[in-house]
């Protein structure tokens, strides 16, 4: 029982997909959105509870010999991918394209499968067949709406980039084991000591990989496009889950093996992560289309969260691992947006924003505390998440990079409250809010009213979210 109870999740995961698989042939059209739905949500909630029941590490372990580690960084991560699959299975409901289909919550299953192995992954083989895993399903539900000329661009794109970053992570992974003949990585810690060429050719080749993964500067380009051609769930769970699992084995990977070049290798991550946060929010200024704009946005939160990374202390990691929390509630409640409104207007354009205070005052509402929330506002969880990496850059000594945050912040918050002023002070061509609603069905109040709640409760009470962060990345130390 004792090895069973690290991977439950992930067993739970793989049972729940065949239940979905086994049933979807005896539902009748007019039951199966609803059945595959709730069934999924149902599902993935039932998991995290039994997880965190059950599956809850005492000590870090290794296991499968030491394939896997059992530890609270991967079990947080788990828990914040099976949250994030809930949710983005609420919001697949209403929409046309996913809704009715069994495969498009069989592939949501099976990436949240790799994103889980992918934060508990401790060797190098382990960990390149879990980011395949988690890859290939977002191709497939990126390119997933067939007769939309966009959608199939932003899966080829995926695709084509996602294959290339593939290869060099995996020419990268090959090197380190030629040069330190394991592929395990604990025992990797004390092969790459020196800032020489080797050890420079071969971080370089491992993060370009993991950048692409979680959209860093200059690794980013293909974020805007496949976020804007995607179904409007699925870019939200690309933009969330997607990144949280790219920064958990960033993490892990850069404390296991790297630990030694810290000092030498900070500059570098810390000069990325100005240029990712200065970049991403530069462009956003200039976008129409919502989509577009979400994703330069999530290219800047990829720059806020690498400052705690960059702080290399557990205080720095901690509050990374909490951003990632954070941003994750707040980024999906925004796609959330995104796709209840593009389903009755039928437009991302933020001129389509026009008069939502009035056509939908509850939905404005998440709009506000979302948006707020992104910009780091009070009381909100966005404005916690920024204060703690802030402050664990200028713990560690980077004072610099911490006024390059806040300086972006304040760039940052100029795009959002402009989505802001459409919504509440801009009204519709002729006035006729009246008679364009904007109707919220059962799933997207739920994911929403939740996601709302979550984002308030880690702004206001983040004490206890702050200590399981914590609690994680003390176990790296």
């Amino acid at each position: 029982m004792s090895i069973i109870l690290p991977i439950l999740p992930e067993i739970l995961l793989l049972a729940l997909g065949v239940l979905l698989l086994v049933l979807d042939p005896f539902w009748k059209d007019a039951h199966r959105r609803l059945n595959l739905g709730w069934l999924t949500v149902g599902g993935l909630l039932a998991i995290l509870v039994v997880s965190l029941l059950a599956a809850r590490p005492s000590e870090p372990a290794s296991i499968f010999g030491g394939m896997l580690r059992h530890d609270w960084l991967g079990f947080l991560f788990k828990m914040f991918f099976l949250l994030a699959a809930a949710v983005s299975a609420l919001f697949f409901m209403d929409n046309e394209h996913l809704g009715t289909r069994a495969e498009a919550y069989l592939l949501l299953l099976a990436a949240t499968i790799g994103m889980s192995l992918m934060a508990s992954a401790s060797d190098l083989v382990m960990l390149y067949l879990a980011i395949e895993t988690t890859s290939i399903p977002l191709y497939v539900l990126a390119g997933f709406m067939k007769d939309d000329p966009k959608s199939t661009e932003a899966g080829f794109k995926y695709l084509l980039f996602g294959a290339l970053t593939s290869a060099v992570l995996l020419y990268g992974f090959s090197l380190v084991y030629g040069f330190a003949g394991t592929t395990h990585l604990d025992a990797l810690t004390g092969h790459f000591t020196s800032f020489n060429l080797i050890s420079v050719g071969v971080t370089f080749l491992v993060l370009a990989g993991l950048a692409f993964k979680v959209s860093l500067f200059p690794f980013h380009f293909w974020a805007p496009d496949v976020y804007e051609g995607a179904p409007t769930p699925v870019a939200g769970f690309l933009s969330t889950a997607s990144k949280a699992a790219g920064f958990a084995v960033l993490i892990r990977l850069f404390l296991a093996v790297f630990s030694e070049l810290n000092t030498d290798w900070s500059m570098i991550l810390a000069i990325l992560a100005a240029l990712t946060m200065t970049v991403g929010n530069l462009i956003a200024l200039a976008q129409k289309n919502i989509k577009r704009m979400l994703a330069y946005s999530s290219i800047a939160h990829a720059g806020y969260a690498m400052i705690g990374v960059v702080a290399f202390s557990e205080l720095g990691m901690a509050s990374a691992v909490f951003y990632l929390l954070a941003y994750l509630l707040t980024n999906l409640a925004a796609f959330g947006i995104v796709a209840a409104l593009g389903r009755v207007s039928g437009s991302d354009e933020l001129s389509a924003y026009h008069g939502l205070s009035r056509r939908n005052p509850a939905l404005a509402l998440v709009v506000l505390v979302a948006f707020l929330s992104l910009a780091g506002m009070p009381p909100f969880g966005g404005f916690v998440a920024k204060v703690f990496v802030f402050a664990a850059a200028v713990q560690s000594g980077w004072v610099w990079l911490a006024v390059v945050g806040v300086l972006n912040s304040i760039v940052g918050l100029y795009y959002y409250l402009n989505v802001l002023k459409y919504v509440y002070l801009f009204r519709m061509e002729n006035e006729e809010e009246d008679r364009s609603p904007i109707p919220l069905s059962r799933p997207y109040a739920l994911a929403l009213t939740v996601l709302s709640i979550g984002i308030l409760l880690i702004g206001t009470l983040f004490g206890p979210w702050f200590g399981f962060a914590a609690r994680a990345a003390a176990g790296l130390y």
